[in-house]
C-alpha cells in the first residue's frame, strides 16, 4: 500500500474530514492503511491552517468507529470460517488475525480498548470480538474510549512536528509502541489521581 500513499496524502488535502473518516473507516476495516499517516498529514494540515484541529478529530473518530463496528459485524455474521476463506481478497493477513485473537482470548473486551493502541492488532481486534459475539455496546463504549486519545494525539504530534511529520511514520512500530505507553501512563495517572481525590 506504500506506492497509494501520494493519493491518499492528495485525497486527504483535497477533501480534508471526509477524506480523513473515510480513510479511517477502512484503516478500521482492516485495510492496511497506517492511521499515522492519516491522522498524521491530517496535523499537519492544521498546523498550517487548512483543518480545524477538533473537526479533524472528529472526523477520525467518526471513521475509526465506523469502520470497526463494519468490521465486528462482518466477524460476528460470517465467524472465523468465512474470514479465513475470504479475507485474502480484503487485506486480511491471517497471521494479523491470529495475533488479534490472542490479544482478545487473553484480554476479552478489555482488549478491544488498549489494541486501539497497538500495531496491527488495532486494524484486527473488531473481528475477534465479532467472533466472540460480545455486546455491541460494550464494544461501541470500548472503541471509543480506545480511539479517543490514539486519534487526538496523533494528530497533535502531526501538528507539532509540522513539515517534519513524517518522522513518526520513520519510525514505524516503534512510534506507535511508545505513544501507546504515553497513553496508557497518562490514563493511569488521572485514574490513581481520581482515587485520591474521592479519599
Amino acid at each position: 500500500m506504500e506506492q497509494y500513499s501520494t493519493l491518499f496524502l492528495e485525497f486527504i488535502a483535497t477533501w480534508g474530514y471526509l477524506a480523513i473518516a473515510l480513510l479511517m473507516a477502512l484503516e478500521n476495516a482492516c485495510i492496511p492503511i497506517p492511521s499515522e499517516l492519516i491522522l498524521g498529514f491530517a496535523g499537519y494540515l492544521v498546523s498550517i491552517g487548512q483543518i480545524n484541529f477538533a473537526e479533524a478529530v472528529v472526523a477520525g473518530i467518526i471513521g475509526g468507529m465506523l469502520g470497526s463496528i463494519v468490521t465486528f459485524y462482518i466477524g460476528y455474521w460470517g465467524g472465523r470460517p468465512f474470514i479465513n476463506k475470504y479475507g485474502k481478497y480484503f487485506f486480511m493477513k491471517k497471521s494479523h488475525i491470529d495475533t488479534a485473537q490472542r490479544w482478545f482470548d487473553k484480554y476479552g473486551v478489555k482488549a478491544v480498548f488498549f489494541s486501539r493502541m497497538l500495531p496491527v492488532v488495532r486494524t484486527f481486534i473488531s473481528l475477534p470480538a465479532g467472533f466472540a459475539g460480545i455486546d455491541i455496546k460494550k464494544f461501541i463504549i470500548f472503541t471509543f474510549a480506545g480511539t479517543l486519545p490514539w486519534t487526538v494525539l496523533i494528530i497533535y504530534i502531526g501538528k507539532a512536528l509540522g513539515n517534519n511529520w513524517q518522522q513518526m511514520l520513520a519510525i514505524g512500530h516503534e512510534f506507535s509502541i511508545a505513544i501507546s505507553a504515553i497513553i496508557v501512563l497518562a490514563i493511569l495517572y488521572l485514574y490513581l489521581r481520581h482515587r485520591k481525590n474521592q479519599k
